[in-house]
């Protein structure tokens, strides 16, 4: 059924003239918009006072960030060298190659710039962003499944998908494991833990955020294959992305520690 389903799209949303539009591109663009929505959402109900404007302004440093961040850790971790023979294709993100990680690093960065600048606190406003980022993080490996990318291990299994970059061999879709864990589970979570009262303290959501999918990831990285250029490190044993996840996982208990240890209440915007 998986399979029948992957070889009837078409990477391609639709094209006219010379625009074309892909899903890829449409899942970040839809994302960051059902992100603001989450985020407005769960700040009126908290009774916060965000404005519109400030969260908007918010959304797009973060996405800018993103976008900048994951393409420089892609090329950094995953580059094996390639982008120091061919600096230009540094800029050339139609041909692919993003960092969950270093999206995470630059969306942070670019979310807080802009806080400081409008004294919005960035505590809770990360803590709002990974509220509704799972949201996101399901339409993004989605398009993964669309793009046939990312393909996980050789599988017998029912729902196993032929990819045609991965042979003519079923394999796991291990785009939508991620799709399940990081988006659908995650996003779950975080619904419950922000309706609980009273609101958990800030930081509590920045990690739990950063702790599951450091999980996730690893746990689906046992059956996705790793990037091509890179294999597998340390003799076989473990993947870039794995080794790049189990950072997290320490980072999100520790903020989680730290955040019921400084039990300080959300709040929006920081008084003079």
């Amino acid at each position: 059924m998986l399979n029948e389903l992957y070889h009837s799209l078409d990477p391609v949303a639709f094209s006219w003239g010379p625009i074309t539009i892909y899903w890829y591109g449409l899942a970040y663009i839809v994302g960051s918009i059902l992100t603001a929505i989450v985020m407005y959402r769960t700040q009126r109900r908290w009774k916060l006072g965000v404005s519109l404007e400030d969260l908007v302004t918010v959304v797009t440093g973060v996405v800018l960030g993103l976008i900048v961040g994951a393409r420089l850790f892609y090329v950094v971790f995953y580059g094996a060298g390639y982008y120091l023979e061919n600096p230009l294709e540094i800029f050339a993100l139609n041909h692919g190659g993003m960092s969950f990680h270093g999206g995470l690093v630059g969306g942070i960065v670019g979310g807080a710039l802009v806080c400081r600048l409008y004294r919005l606190s960035v505590w809770t406003i990360a803590d709002l962003a990974v509220i509704g980022a799972p949201a996101a993080l399901f339409l993004g490996r989605c398009a993964n499944f669309v793009n046939g990318e990312l393909w996980g291990k050789p599988t017998d299994l029912p729902w196993g998908v032929v990819f045609e970059s991965g042979g003519d061999i079923a394999r796991h879709p291990s785009q939508l494991y991620e799709a399940l864990l990081e988006g659908v589970v995650l996003f779950c979570i975080m619904q419950v833990l922000s309706r609980r009262t009273p609101i958990p303290p800030q930081g509590t959501f920045m990690g739990v955020f950063v702790a599951w999918y450091g999980v996730a990831r690893i746990l689906v990285e046992f059956v996705r294959v790793p990037d091509a250029q890179l294999g597998y490190l340390f003799g076989g044993v473990i993947t870039m992305g794995q080794l790049l996840s189990l950072p997290l996982v320490v980072i999100g208990v520790a903020l989680i520690a730290y955040a019921r240890r400084a039990d300080r209440p959300q709040r929006a915007y920081i008084e003079e």
